[in-house]
């Protein structure tokens, strides 16, 4: 069966400006143009116009699509496989979302108790599941399975008041790393500050401590394009002056 792109967009819930912008950037051309100059999409198409609603529900890029989707190596099968594994993660994620609601609207009528442990369990989980989305597969095979699910163990464990202290922890971090970023000197005091809160923030996380780990990692905030956008935002260049501090501060950089 052949759909123009009003048909098809109707079919996928989509927008035609939408299908005519994927046809623009590469991701999504239609099978020909008819000879009244209406794009014409086929199975073939309607095939990849799912996989890319796929994981653009599961927040990709559409450039980082693309790459994936027009590579010679794609395997649809494989694809699907994948998009179900992280649908059930998704699922897993609200599903706990939802029973953390039942709950609370439950403590509020008066009908049961609930720990403060368990009103933030389901935030917890989401923090988790972004950080595995965004950096799970660098920082896996940087350090290994067990030192990340160590890790992740560690979060799921604490208390709501641990979890507000390394809150505030975070903010200390950002704003002695801003006022220490300045100065232009990871020598100096608040830099070397900063590196230290830096420590501090990172024991909470991780199951143990080395000045190698905490010096690596922040070569990682320079090399990697993510990290250097996060800390680069307000001050570009931050990435690489925490970069020098914490490697001043572990000894690893005179």
């Amino acid at each position: 069966m052949e759909y123009t792109v009003q048909k098809l967009g109707s079919l996928a819930g989509v927008s035609t400006r939408t299908l005519r912008y994927y046809d623009e950037i590469g991701i999504l051309k239609p099978a020909r143009i008819n000879s009244s100059g209406y794009r014409i999409y086929g199975q073939k198409e309607v095939d990849r116009l799912q996989q890319i609603l796929f994981y653009r529900e599961l927040g990709v890029s559409l450039e980082s699509i693309k790459d994936i989707v027009t590579a010679p190596s794609f395997d649809g099968a494989a694809a699907l496989r994948e998009h179900r594994e992280k649908l059930l993660e998704k699922k897993e994620q609200l599903e706990l979302l939802i029973a953390n609601v039942d709950k609370t609207i439950a403590l509020t009528e008066g009908r049961m108790n609930m720990s403060n442990k368990e009103k933030f369990e389901g935030f917890k989980k989401k923090m988790i599941d972004d950080n595995e989305k965004k950096y799970g597969k660098e920082i896996r095979e940087k350090y290994g399975n067990d030192t990340v699910n160590k890790s992740n163990a560690k979060l799921k464990n604490m208390t709501q008041e641990q979890y507000n202290e390394v809150t505030a922890l975070e903010v200390q971090l950002k704003l002695t790393l801003a006022e220490a970023f300045k100065t232009v000197d990871p020598v100096g005091e608040l830099a070397q500050k900063a590196a230290d809160l830096h420590k501090q923030w990172l024991t909470n996380y991780w199951p143990e401590y080395s000045k190698e780990a905490h010096a690596s990692l922040a070569q990682m905030y320079v090399d990697d394009e993510r990290f250097t956008a996060y800390y680069d935002k307000e001050q570009p260049g931050t990435a690489e002056f925490l970069r020098d501090a914490i490697q001043i501060y572990t000894g690893l950089k005179k």
